[in-house]
């Protein structure tokens, strides 16, 4: 007898028609069956946290592209926009979670520990990773497309091996979703059912082609073929994230297997500080998004519950500020690394031809040194 696996996984799929949400735009709350069993310990102060750390995450984005036009760094992905997406998630995640990201997850960096050196060296130029994944739990920046989610994947399979009840989270944008990496692991994650959870950020754009380019469909719809349940939800609303999320580690540690989140976000900013955004959408479209801006709707939905928002937003401003002041510090007091470490991190063990290589370019230096 056989199963029909895509079908399984669509039954256990949600928010395909119109993606989940808890806070609409005006920050007024919803009802959601299949989210609000997730949220009953989000209190005001849970609120409260999740307001600060999307503050400090646009702030760390708006000091680090000003930072780039000052041109203390080669460049910087802004994430202006994402902050749900990025919060909630990240903040239904345990410390022995292992998280596998793109190149534009500095809110998942800052929330998992990643101090401003290590998150800004690789956009400075100074090094060719930024921090050490083991420490924080965290893989290092992914500039090839789609290439995490393998690594996740693979991570995943040996967390069943292991037995253990962690979960790896790969991060990916709406343009992986046309990769080979991105099907080749959800093949592999479906099949072995690994502990894994697929968070596509869909910002509508990769690069400059909008995501109805890519599929007439939503994309989550693409992981439930695959036999992975998929979940579509509002990216701008940090509450809608965070419960799905919960339900997705919840499902990889009963041994559930996997399972796609989509977030239906925005990219408000470039694509990266080199590109002109207006070349390929107008401003109409840039301001109705606003409109759905994810730190303005959860004040909203503060406000509305009675909280006092004028001393929530003070205690932001000041760790925004503080922010603001370590972020150039460690720009501007960083030491530029000699050129020979480039080798150092290239193996483990270094190999016979990396040893000459070193070799080879203390040489050249020490001759560059003797003619002078």
């Amino acid at each position: 007898m056989s199963i029909d696996v895509s079908a399984r996984a669509a039954e256990h799929s949600a928010g395909l028609d119109e993606p989940l949400a808890i806070l609409d735009p005006s920050g007024a709350r919803h009802a959601n069956a299949v989210l609000d069993g997730q949220l009953s310990d989000v209190d005001e102060t849970a609120l409260t946290d999740l307001y600060v750390d999307m503050a400090l995450a646009r702030r760390v984005d708006q000091e680090a592209f000003a930072l780039t036009r000052q041109g203390e760094l080669v460049l910087w992905p802004p994430s202006l926009g994402q902050e749900a997406a990025q919060v909630g998630s990240g903040r239904a995640l345990r410390e022995t979670d292992f998280v596998f990201g793109s190149y534009r997850e500095h809110a998942l960096a800052v929330l998992r520990g990643v101090t401003f050196r290590e998150l800004l060296a690789v956009w400075q130029g100074t090094t060719q990773s930024g921090w050490d994944p083991q420490a924080y739990r965290m893989a290092t920046p992914q500039i090839i497309i789609g290439a995490q989610t393998l690594h996740a994947t693979g991570y995943a399979m040996g967390l069943r091996m292991d037995g253990a009840d962690d979960v790896a989270i790969a991060y990916l944008g709406d343009g992986a979703m046309s990769e080979g990496d991105v099907n080749e692991a959800m093949v592999f994650a479906s099949t072995f059912r690994v502990p894994a959870v697929f968070f596509c950020q869909n910002n509508h754009y990769a690069i400059s082609e909008p995501v109805r380019l890519q599929s007439a469909s939503p994309l989550a719809a693409r992981a439930t073929g695959f036999g992975i349940p998929a979940l579509r939800v509002d990216g701008n609303d940090v509450l809608a994230v965070l419960a799905a999320t919960r339900i997705a580690l919840q499902r990889a540690r009963r041994g559930g297997g996997p399972t796609f989140i989509e977030a239906v976000t925005y990219r408000i900013g470039p694509h990266t500080t080199t590109d002109d955004p207006t070349r390929y959408r107008d401003d109409e479209e840039v301001a109705q998004w606003r409109g759905k801006d994810p730190i303005d709707r959860l004040e909203r939905h503060l406000a509305q519950n009675g909280a006092r928002v004028d001393q929530i937003r003070e205690e932001a401003q000041v760790r925004c500020d503080q922010a603001a002041r370590d972020l150039r510090t460690a720009v501007t007091t960083g030491e530029m690394p000699r050129a020979e470490t480039i080798f150092d991190h290239v193996y483990t063990t270094p190999t016979v031809r990396i040893s000459e290589q070193r070799a080879q370019h203390l040489a050249f230096e020490a001759s560059i040194e003797g003619e002078s």
